[in-house]
């Protein structure tokens, strides 16, 4: 699945993924390959990715949305 990570000024990370947590507004959610559609708000807390090598990278957010679909993630951080 690919993800994109994006500020209203820049794109912060943009590449395929294996894993990502995120911190939802009602409690934090995993997403794996095939991931139901979801459009969601997201809160204060931290974004865990795992890359298809099992590397993983951490971004910290104050805030922002996600949208899911078609194995398709993307988030928009508030910067």
């Amino acid at each position: 699945m690919f993800l994109e990570i994006v500020t209203p000024e820049q794109t912060l990370y943009s590449n395929e993924v294996k894993y990502v947590k995120v911190p939802g507004s009602k409690g934090q959610f995993g997403i794996l390959t095939n991931h139901a559609p979801v459009i969601s708000t997201l809160e204060k807390g931290q974004i865990k990715i795992v890359e298809p090598d099992k590397s993983e990278k951490f971004f910290d957010v104050k805030g922002g949305v996600i949208e899911i679909l078609k194995n398709n993630i993307i988030i928009l951080i508030k910067s």
